[in-house]
């Protein structure tokens, strides 16, 4: 069963690990990034644990091509250290040139977003993004499938906008 897309019971609290992206907003406006969500085709699920009427709901389905910019490459240089399987991108960020590493990702991957969303008492709008790089067609790369490929920490403004991508309101 699928939850409302008007749910009606504000958080008590914002929780640990989400970003604040509007101050003194409302259920309306929570609404829209809902119903918006559903019209563009995204997947709008409610939080396992929670009530139907609970203003927490998990948005996915985004995916952004070409977001190689967005990999923390400090995480990747740092995992390569302990060992790694030769690649001639890996080797080159090794060497300090991230650039062919990039072009790989941009070439195979995309960065999937996937983000809960809530509305609390003190009248925020937050969220816990979720990032992940993923291939477009599996096995078509050459990168090793344990190599921690992830986004670089974001801003609030840049999580919102992403938020709001997502949503088709941007």
């Amino acid at each position: 069963m699928t939850p409302p897309l008007r749910p009606t019971r504000p958080l008590p609290i914002r929780p640990a690990g989400y970003v604040e992206l509007a101050r003194y907003s409302s259920l309306g406006r929570f609404w829209t990034y809902l119903a918006s969500a559903v019209r563009v085709g995204r997947e709008v699920t409610g939080v396992r644990g929670d009530l139907p009427e609970t203003c927490r709901r998990r948005i996915s389905g985004y995916a952004l091509p070409g977001a190689a910019l967005l990999l923390d490459v400090p995480r990747v240089t740092e995992a390569l250290d302990e060992g790694f399987v030769a690649h001639p991108a890996l080797i080159a960020l090794l060497a300090g040139d991230p650039d062919p590493l990039r072009a790989e990702l941009n070439a195979h991957y995309e960065l999937r977003l996937d983000a809960v969303l809530a509305f609390t008492a003190a009248r925020d709008l937050v969220a816990r993004p979720e990032f992940r790089f993923v291939p477009l067609v599996p096995g078509l790369s050459e990168l090793p499938a344990d190599l921690p490929l992830r986004a670089r920490r974001m801003g609030r403004d840049e999580v919102h906008v992403l938020v709001q991508r997502a949503c088709g309101l941007a």
